[in-house]
């Protein structure tokens, strides 16, 4: 046997074998993420492309979009559609142009329990022609999971399994699982709970205050700020911000508080 291993390494074969304490190099290509620490964490250097990675993060704090939004923009330039699979809340396009993310290549699929978003997930893998998937699975089974990325290596496009943080505790067949939480002045805190490699067991800090904020800061830097840090980091929806910043109850929706956030708050500043 150990003729046989050093017969292995010592061949054009050695290049292949991964080893459990080193970083895992992905099978298909990647998507950068937009964030260099964060790829240098990531097996292959990005996103995996043809694999389902599972995402955990707050309910209704929107993460998703600032984590995956250089990434999806990525995908898209390359052709075909982001197609989402059961959102807990209408998509705001208005918004969804702030990421650079086109409504023509937006694909929004209605489902009212996991079940019916796991098939149409699954049909549009079969069908072809996604630039990526988003799919909203609150409850999921193990055995569902792992045929889902069974049909995402089938394809090109990367899979994108959005799940509450209580379901961490649960097993996973994705080869990546990605918590991600909000922090300090609109800091993304990042942690690799599951990868092909070393354990990573710290927090990854990355800055990612909205484009469309940093024009509400400079235009009244005091007012904007504090309100950038406070609803931030409490994932608190947009229409409370309004509320606050401009004396009235606010009435945007929810989703505005993604890179649409900076823009409606500079308006009501205004």
């Amino acid at each position: 046997m150990s003729a046989a291993v050093s017969s292995l390494l010592s061949s054009g074969l050695a290049a292949s074998v991964w080893r459990g304490v080193d970083l895992g190099h992905a099978g298909a290509p990647v998507l950068r993420s937009g964030w260099p620490r964060l790829d240098a964490e990531l097996p292959g250097g990005g996103w995996p492309c043809a694999s389902l990675t599972e995402l955990l993060v707050p309910r209704g704090a929107l993460l998703e979009w600032r984590l995956l939004g250089t990434a999806l923009r990525a995908a898209l330039r390359a052709g075909g559609r982001l197609v989402l699979v059961g959102p807990p809340a209408v998509p705001y396009l208005p918004g969804l142009q702030e990421q650079g993310i086109d409504p023509a290549q937006l694909v929004w699929v209605r489902s009212r329990e996991a079940g019916q978003s796991l098939w149409a997930a699954e049909q549009v893998l079969r069908a072809g022609g996604a630039a990526a998937v988003l799919v909203w699975l609150p409850a999921c089974r193990a055995e569902a999971l792992r045929r889902l990325h069974a049909h995402a290596q089938d394809g090109r496009a990367p899979v994108f399994a959005l799940r509450p943080e209580q379901a961490r505790g649960e097993a996973s067949p994705a080869p990546l699982r990605v918590r991600a939480r909000p922090g300090e002045a609109w800091e993304l805190c990042v942690q690799l709970l599951k990868r092909r490699g070393p354990a990573h067991e710290q927090e990854l800090r990355l800055a990612s205050r909205p484009a469309g904020l940093e024009q509400a800061i400079l235009a009244a830097p005091g007012d904007a700020w504090s309100l950038g840090v406070r609803h931030g980091r409490d994932g608190q929806i947009l229409d409370e911000a309004l509320g606050e910043a401009s004396g009235e109850a606010g009435r945007a929706p929810a989703w505005e508080h993604g890179d649409a956030v900076g823009r409606a708050v500079g308006m009501r500043l205004a």
